[in-house]
């Protein structure tokens, strides 16, 4: 650019020149009107000035100089075009750059194309994304945090079951399927020897979620008595009589009256310990009819929003108020843990709001939702924020049943209450343990049926006693002393394991070692028998391997999912039932809450299977794709419902003598320990879902 701007500038006053000579030669001197620019006016003057010689010698140079400048333009513009061609820079030559074919196809684009063609396989993604999460359930669970493991683990089934391609139609997700199922069942039956850390717990559904969905009329008769019942009803909680109240009261007076029923029979058994606890934190003492509205007094209650245990606590608010939850424990379910949790959480809305209505609310939909409502409209009054709208519809209806049972349990003669048995309360005996021991031991240690045990610890989640913490252990009344001389004859890591027995008439030590899939030279040596005779009352050991026990893990589930369209009627208990598989389990398969199916859902149920067979059990008809089942089919059919209904063998007869422990009993142990495992027992084979 800057060698032409010489050539351009001696261009320009060439082509002056030139044009105004020529415009004079062809109009004469007069035709001034013919110059367009000033440039050219000023050249013409100087060119008329001249000579007529001197005219002639211009026009000779200027012949030669136009003739020398065509040249220039010529080089000039051949040079121009030459130079995209020789310099490596090519960006001043837009116009040339359609006519290059090189970038307007580059080879760059082409083959990302090409290599991302194996990602956008559907199944290989799938099978990815599942590996993903069952390595991170295996990591997981070798950190000990069986929880998150079984939420990984769970999490890649799911991945591989709802993913776009039907796991059935591809073999390759079929064998994902097999390798994490069998894998997972490795893990389960290695946990088991560690304790029956797989075996949840049944939780119950809060009674308050019926009341809840119910919108019941006023009877005016109801009303008018509960009105006068108010007036002679003394209470430390402020009562109140209208139709939100009123129509709780006909409920439970007639379609509800069973559930209070329940709720008031089982009162007597955590009355006391609740009133106490109450009378300690400063609280009014009709506290206690808000669990009894809440939860019926049941441990376990479970509401469709996942608030647990007698008080309902959600999970966040219990943390904030020292309530533990971990894989093995629960204490929203502890019945003293969480009185004492609620008692302090209520005193605290309370000191807040001022108004043990507004602290109900907000016990029920939390304290930020009320105080919302009172901002929102000026007035900390329950009863002007029910009529504004402002409360959820749950906290709405909350107070008004918390009032009605309250009215209804302190008048039971008014409505038919007045012949109810409160049950009895329970009275144990408490030991502070550190080591994991499952509680059918301990059940058989004490001589008491596992319901009673698991009645007594609603805490625990599963059938094992934490292994890395302490744990006070809740025993019936009295027998303390029993229990630590039975379990010190066990050793200590087989406590997960091992059983006692009873000893029936008609028992042989073949016998007991079939059921319980042990070695009889073991429970010989461990029990330090003579010829292997049995005394009738007696209570012997079982040495079992871990992760065989009797009954326990006798049932095992297809690979293959059936899928099960859901019916109008059709309930989780329903069709768990048709298809012979626990509620827990096909509620865990679906990501189910609660017991209402929706019409028309599509459900994944995984088959039982007998133990040691490969036919599939209790086929139902009613839900059955294929009913061309011929009669001998039929025939297995029915008999493998029953081997799956029958439960480990159980003794009626109740032991009257305690086997005494010899001393030699310890001495033995490893030995027997030792048969135990190298018995001959079948492999367990249950898929963890």
């Amino acid at each position: 650019m800057q060698e032409q701007a010489p050539r351009l500038l001696l261009n320009r006053k060439v082509s002056l020149w030139i044009s105004a000579a020529w415009k004079l030669t062809l109009s004469g001197k007069n035709a001034s009107n013919c110059f367009s620019s000033r440039c050219e006016l000023e050249v013409a003057g100087t060119y008329a000035s001249m000579t007529t010689k001197k005219k002639r010698k211009m026009m000779r140079e200027f012949a030669v100089l136009a003739a020398g400048c065509l040249v220039l333009f010529a080089t000039s513009c051949e040079t121009s075009e030459k130079k995209p061609q020789t310099t490596p820079v090519a960006q001043a030559q837009a116009p040339t750059l359609p006519a290059q074919p090189q970038p307007a196809a580059q080879p760059a684009a082409p083959p990302p194309a090409v290599v991302q063609v194996p990602k956008l396989d559907p199944v290989g993604t799938i099978i990815a994304d599942a590996e993903q999460q069952y390595q991170q359930g295996q990591q997981d669970y070798a950190a000990g945090h069986l929880e998150a493991a079984m939420q990984s683990f769970d999490q890649a089934v799911n991945v591989l079951l709802e993913g776009p391609v039907d796991v059935r139609s591809d073999e390759r997700l079929q064998r994902e399927l097999d390798k994490i199922s069998e894998g997972v069942n490795q893990l389960e039956v290695a946990a088991l020897e560690q304790g029956d850390g797989f075996t949840e717990q049944k939780a119950q559904p809060a009674p308050i979620d019926e009341a809840n969905e119910i919108t019941f009329p006023v009877d005016a008769n109801i009303k008018a008595r509960a009105e006068e019942q108010v007036k002679e009803t003394r209470s430390d909680l402020p009562l109140v009589m209208n139709d939100y109240v009123a129509s709780y009261i006909n409920f439970y007076s007639t379609r509800g009256h069973g559930t209070l029923e329940r709720a008031l029979t089982r009162s007597g058994r955590y009355r006391d310990m609740i009133q106490r606890v109450l009378k300690e934190e400063g609280v009014p003492q009709d506290l206690i009819y808000l669990a009894e509205a809440e939860s019926g007094f049941e441990p376990l209650a479970l509401s469709r929003a996942g608030a647990r245990g007698m008080w309902q606590f959600m999970s966040s608010r219990a943390s904030g108020y020292g309530l533990q939850r971990s894989w093995w424990i629960d204490e929203r379910q502890d019945p003293e843990k969480a009185t004492r949790a609620a008692a302090h959480h209520l005193r605290d809305l309370y000191n807040q709001f001022g108004d043990w209505y507004l602290a109900m609310a907000a016990y029920n939909s939390g304290p930020g939702n009320v105080q919302q409502a009172v901002k929102r409209t000026g007035y900390a009054d329950f009863w002007e924020l029910y009529k504004r709208n402002v409360l959820p519809k749950e906290t709405k209806n909350y107070v008004p049943i918390i009032l009605a049972f309250t009215i209804i349990a302190k008048n039971p003669g008014q409505y038919g209450l007045d012949r109810l048995q409160p049950a009895l309360p329970l009275e144990t005996d408490t030991t502070r343990i550190d080591y994991p021991v499952d509680l059918r031991l301990v059940a058989e240690c004490v001589d008491v049926d596992l319901n009673t045990l698991t009645e007594l610890n609603p805490s625990l989640l599963r059938l094992t006693t934490p292994k890395d913490s302490t744990y006070d252990l809740r025993l019936p009344a009295g027998t303390k002393d029993k229990f630590e001389q039975a379990i010190a004859a066990i050793p200590l890591d087989k406590r997960v394991a091992w059983r006692y027995h009873h000893v029936a008439a008609g028992d042989t030590l073949d016998s007991i070692a079939r059921h319980y899939h042990a070695s009889p030279k073991a429970i010989e040596e461990v029990n330090d028998l003579q010829g292997g005779e049995l005394s009738a009352d007696s209570k012997i050991i079982i040495p079992i391997t871990p992760g065989k026990n009797a009954g326990a893990a006798q049932t095992a589930y297809s690979h293959t999912p059936t899928h099960y369209k859901v019916r109008r009627g059709d309930t989780v208990l329903s069709v768990a039932d048709d298809f012979g598989v626990p509620p827990e389990r096909l509620r865990r398969w679906n990501r189910l809450t609660g017991d209402q199916l929706a019409h028309g859902r599509v459900l994944v149920i995984y088959r039982p299977l007998a133990l040691g067979q490969q036919t599939i059990i209790n086929s139902p008809s009613r839900h059955s794709k294929a009913r061309r089942t011929s009669a001998s089919q039929k025939s297995r059919t029915a008999s493998s419902r029953t081997a799956a209904k029958s439960g480990p063998k159980t003794t009626t007869q109740t032991a009257t003598t305690a086997h005494s422990v010899n001393t030699t009993t310890k001495s033995h142990a490893a030995s027997a320990a030792s048969h135990a495992a190298g018995g001959s027992s079948e492999p367990t084979s249950a898929s963890l879902r």
